[in-house]
């Protein structure tokens, strides 16, 4: 395409038939131009990497969040087509070549505003947070509205306009681009990667997340080491990010043969805030679109465990997503399949039928207060509104400034010695397997049992699938409605995962049949690991009361007294099983099975950590 950059721009924004993404990656000085046709399809599955010539094709694919159905997770269905732009053509262009080239000029908005106002917003927070959180349905949950308007100007020009605007102001995106398909536009600057593989030319692909949590918000004059040092130190900030590791490395168990490592923590440092994140990393030989699919979608739009974040988004938000929280897609041929890189669809304008969507999420958690939650939405839509330039960026108010906007801070913290320290430090409350290189596992006295790991609707069961492998078994997950008592009965040892609900609710079909595989294996006396939600089951068959906390430990790690050995413990749990003060062991005489004596590890008040005994053993969270 030996086209000038203003023939190829004004080209583009002519011809109403033609498809088009442009798109400028993190750090670089050229813009991308992808053209070609369109193909829409079912399912990942059927995104066509290879022509009907066999030859391999980059395929660049606007994945909707209703297609996390094909997880078998709960979505509303708005018929968002899973789009692909199959690239006939590519060029890249000097990025000021390209500024020069595109439309700048006002794309007037009218009759605009939030589609569910604040006073409704706020009620939707409260009853999540007391209907949800409130009952252990999970830690964290990420509720949208939109924010809408009709657009007084072609969409294409409209695009090209707000490219234009991003290309100019915005800084440190991971990707920034405007992609144009018929009836539809989606103008951005998302700030991080969902999911990335890469082709080193071994057999296998090297898959990374980035997993971004923790926000310090810089004050007035700037940040500096001792105000950092502050939010380091922040207990709350730290767990927000844990949270977020915790669900993207059960992915990563999932997808990659030797589990994912993580490496960090960095700062990753914008304009008006800085973020802690991670870099999770491992090694994949799956189909980069099978890889896509196991990882739908990143827990920072949607929520903590992803399955139920899924049916708590559909039965609490009013319309579907649309492209909202999903992920632009780009395969490209590399080695001898496609690399993969595939940022996370926010910070982005849509136009459809003449009319402009931004939507904007908050998360949810414990203590979030309903009206700081509505001032989040609003500062969100007014970023992203603000950076396209649709609203004048010198006016924008500071409660309507969006702090996510990526951007190239002035100064760097991150050499300090005393920042560096305060970095490290967050990682004694990680476990140090998944920091380690875990590339095969030693010779093992379990080597060739087989272990059976329950699926109660928590994916952490992947995370430990992994370290049971490692340790040398043979593993099988299952869900709990596929868990037979033949497959029970067959496993040298049987894990009850976690999962979110109230244990005490015996006529749900989940909790049900986790008693059943607790009281089957108690039975038989064969080997039992219970963990969260069957730890409860299983202390409630022994005997123990289960109750509410008064505070749910919804995020929460805490270093505890389990067995006379401190445990650092991710918390997850809403109920807790409870014994009198100080009890320590309950004997067989007060069980309600033939178990033996059962050791307790409880805190001064009770609230019981973990258990175990002849042939089982349990924890209430994550080790």
């Amino acid at each position: 395409m030996a086209a000038r950059p203003a023939d190829l721009i004004t080209s583009l924004a002519a011809d109403p038939s033609r498809s088009f993404a442009l798109i400028a990656r993190d750090g670089a000085q050229t813009v991308e131009v992808l053209t070609g046709p369109i193909v829409d399809v079912d399912v990942l599955a059927d995104i066509p990497l290879t022509a009907a010539d066999g030859s391999p094709q980059e395929v660049l694919a606007m994945v909707p969040y209703r297609q996390v159905v094909e997880r078998g997770f709960a979505a509303h269905d708005d018929g968002a087509p899973l789009r692909c732009l199959v690239v006939d053509e590519r060029v890249r262009i000097d990025s000021g070549d390209v500024l020069a080239a595109l439309p700048d000029e006002q794309v007037p908005l009218g009759d605009a505003g939030f589609d569910i106002d604040d006073a409704r917003y706020a009620e939707i927070v409260r009853t999540v947070i007391r209907d949800e959180i409130g009952r252990g349905e999970g830690a964290n949950f990420v509720i949208r509205r939109d924010y809408r308007a009709t657009v007084e100007a072609d969409p294409r020009i409209a695009a090209l306009t707000w490219f234009r605007a991003l290309l100019e102001h915005e800084r440190g995106a991971y990707w920034t681009f405007a992609i144009v398909t018929p009836d539809h536009v989606a103008v951005g600057a998302s700030p991080e990667a969902h999911v990335t593989a890469r082709s080193d030319g071994s057999a296998s692909r090297v898959v990374e997340m980035n997993p971004i949590s923790g926000t310090f918000r810089h004050p007035a004059g700037g940040a500096t080491a001792e105000t950092l040092g502050a939010f380091l130190r922040d207990t709350k900030e730290t767990e927000e990010l844990f949270m977020v590791v915790d669900e993207e490395l059960k992915m990563m168990s999932a997808v990659c043969s030797d589990g994912g490592r993580i490496t960090g923590p960095h700062l990753k440092e914008m304009s008006r805030l800085t973020h802690t994140e991670y870099v999770l990393r491992g090694r994949s030989q799956m189909d980069p679109r099978d890889i896509l699919r196991e990882t739908m979608f990143a827990p920072t739009v949607t929520g903590s465990p992803m399955q139920n974040a899924c049916a708590v988004i559909r039965r609490h938000e009013q319309a579907p997503r649309g492209y909202y929280s999903g992920v632009a897609a780009l395969f490209t041929p590399a080695g001898d399949g496609h690399d993969l890189d595939a940022p996370i669809l926010i910070r982005t304008a849509y136009i459809e039928d003449g009319r402009l969507r931004v939507p904007a999420g908050a998360t949810l958690v414990r203590h979030s207060d309903p009206y700081g939650e509505v001032a989040e939405t609003h500062g969100k839509a007014a970023g992203v509104l603000g950076a396209i330039g649709a609203i004048p960026r010198a006016v924008t108010s500071v409660a309507g400034v969006d702090e996510d906007a990526p951007g190239s801070s002035p100064r760097r913290l991150t050499e300090d010695p005393a920042i560096a320290e305060l970095l490290a430090s967050r990682n004694s409350r990680l476990a140090p397997f998944w920091m380690e290189e875990q590339s095969g596992s030693a010779e093992s006295p379990f080597r060739g049992r087989r272990a059976l790991v329950v699926d109660a609707e928590d994916r952490f069961t992947t995370m430990l699938a992994h370290q049971l492998r490692h340790l040398g078994l043979d593993v099988d997950i299952v869900h709990w409605s596929a868990a037979s008592d033949a497959l029970i009965d067959a496993a040298d040892v049987v894990v009850a995962g976690p999962g979110p609900g109230d244990p005490r609710a015996g006529d749900n079909e989940r909790v049900a049949r986790l008693r059943h595989v607790v009281a089957r294996r108690l039975e038989a006396k064969r080997p039992l690991v219970a963990v969260c939600l069957s730890h409860q089951v299983l202390a409630q068959h022994l005997g123990m009361s289960i109750e509410p906390l008064s505070v749910p430990h919804q995020g929460l790690q805490l270093t505890v007294d389990v067995f006379g050995e401190p445990a650092a413990i991710g918390f997850y749990n809403t109920f807790t099983a409870r014994v009198m003060p100080g009890v320590t062991v309950l004997t067989p005489s007060l069980t309600r099975c033939d178990v033996g004596a059962v050791e307790i590890a409880a805190s001064e008040g009770g609230d019981v950590y973990a258990l175990r005994g002849s042939g089982f053993a349990s924890v209430q969270g994550h080790l």
